[in-house]
C-alpha cells in the first residue's frame, strides 16, 4: 500500500537523515577565502530542504555491502553537491528557465544569474576535493573521483542535458531512455557505487579499484524484458559486464564485483523509474507538493514517458522496473531493507 511504502521510507530517512544534514552542513563551510555571497548561494542550494535520495542511496549501499553508513558520509555529501550544482545550472534561463526549486526561489532568482553559475561551479569542484581527501580507504577516494567525474561529465549528466535541449533529437523511446539514463540515472548509479566503495576492505587487488572507477556505458533497458513475467532479469555476470566491470582478477575480488553489479542493476532501473514518476508528476501532480512549477514539460512539448507511452502504461512500466531492481538486492551481504523501501517509495511519491 502507498501509505506503508511512505512510512517505511520515512523511518529510514529519519534514521540516516540527521547524519546527512550534519555532514552537508559541516562539509560546506568553505573558509575565509570564499566570498561571503558565493558561500551563501552555495549553501542556499545545497542545504535547501529535500528528500536527499542520492545521499541516502550512498549510505544504504554501504550498509547493503556490510559497511558503515558513517564511512560513506563523504560520498553522500559529494554526490549531493554534484546534484545541487546540476539543479542550479538546469534552472538557469538558458536551460530550463525555472524560478522555483524545492519550494523556494531558484538560486539565480535569489542571488542573480552570475552568482548562481559560480555557485554551481564551486559545488562541483568541492565534491571532488571532498572525495579525494575524506573518502576512505584512499583507493576508494581516487576511484570515487574517477567514477563521479564520469557520471557528471559529457557522456552522462552533461551530455544528457545537451540532448534534452536539442530540438533536432529523435522523438522516440530509445532517445528518451538514453537522455534520462544519463541525466537522472547516472547520478543514482554513482551514488550507489560510491557508497559501496566506502565498504570495500582488503585484501583486494588493484584491478578491483580500477574496475570500480569505471561506471560503464548506459545500457538500454528493454521495456519488453522488464515487463515480462519470466525468470528474474538479474545476472551477476551479465550485469557486471553491462556496468563496465571486467572479470575478477583475484578470488577476493569476485564478491565485490558481484555486489557492484547488483547495485548497478538496481540503480539503472531505479533511475529510470524515478524519471518516469517525475514525468507523471509533471502531468498530474500538485505544485505545492512538488515544490516546483508543474506542467512546464507538457506545455513546452518536451519528450516524456507519458507523452510516448500514455500515463497508464508509463506508470505500469515504472512499477515493473522497481520490481526488477529489487530482485538484484538479494545478492548483497548486508541489510537491504533501506534500498527496498526507497525503491517502493519512488513509485508512491507525490513530489
Amino acid at each position: 500500500m502507498p501509505e506503508l511504502a511512505e512510512i517505511a521510507f520515512a523511518e529510514h530517512a529519519a534514521r540516516l537523515g540527521p547524519q546527512i544534514e550534519s555532514a552537508l552542513d559541516e562539509m560546506s563551510r568553505w573558509g575565509d577565502g570564499c566570498p561571503a555571497r558565493l558561500a551563501e548561494a552555495m549553501r542556499y542550494s545545497l542545504l535547501a530542504p529535500g528528500k536527499r535520495v542520492r545521499p541516502l542511496l550512498a549510505l544504504m549501499a554501504a550498509e547493503a555491502c556490510a559497511g558503515s553508513p558513517e564511512a560513506a558520509l563523504p560520498a553522500a555529501a559529494a554526490v549531493e553537491m554534484v546534484h545541487a550544482y546540476s539543479l542550479i545550472h538546469d534552472d538557469l534561463p538558458a536551460m530550463d528557465d525555472d524560478d522555483l526549486r524545492r519550494g523556494r526561489p531558484t538560486c539565480h532568482v535569489a542571488f542573480g544569474e552570475a552568482t548562481a553559475i559560480l555557485a554551481g561551479d564551486g559545488l562541483l569542484a568541492a565534491a571532488f576535493e571532498l572525495l579525494a581527501t575524506r573518502l576512505m580507504p584512499p583507493e576508494a577516494g581516487w576511484a570515487g573521483c574517477a567514477v563521479l567525474a564520469q557520471a557528471a561529465g559529457p557522456c552522462r549528466l552533461v551530455g544528457g542535458q545537451a540532448d534534452d535541449l536539442d530540438p533536432a533529437r529523435t522523438p522516440d523511446l530509445p532517445t528518451l531512455q538514453s537522455i534520462h539514463q544519463r541525466k537522472t540515472g547516472a547520478l543514482i548509479r554513482v551514488s550507489l557505487r560510491l557508497g559501496a566503495l566506502s565498504a570495500v576492505r582488503g585484501p583486494v587487488s588493484p584491478a578491483l579499484w580500477r574496475a570500480a572507477s569505471r561506471l560503464g556505458s548506459p545500457t538500454p533497458i528493454s521495456v519488453e524484458k522488464e515487463a515480462g513475467d519470466g525468470e528474474p532479469s538479474f545476472s551477476a555476470e551479465t550485469d557486471a559486464h553491462a556496468a563496465g566491470l571486467p572479470p575478477a582478477s583475484a578470488e577476493a575480488d569476485r564478491p565485490w564485483l558481484a555486489h557492484l553489479a547488483a547495485l548497478d542493476h538496481y540503480g539503472a532501473r531505479l533511475g529510470l523509474a524515478f524519471q518516469i514518476v517525475d514525468d507523471l508528476l509533471d502531468v498530474r501532480g500538485r505544485s505545492e507538493a512538488a515544490g516546483k512549477r508543474l506542467g512546464k514539460d507538457s506545455a513546452a512539448g518536451k519528450l516524456t514517458y507519458p507523452s510516448l507511452l500514455g500515463t497508464e502504461a508509463a506508470e505500469r512500466l515504472a512499477r515493473q522496473l522497481i520490481d526488477r531492481a529489487i530482485e538484484a538486492l538479494a545478492l548483497l551481504p548486508g541489510p537491504t531493507h533501506g534500498l527496498e523501501s526507497l525503491a517502493r517509495y519512488v513509485i508512491e511519491r507525490n513530489r
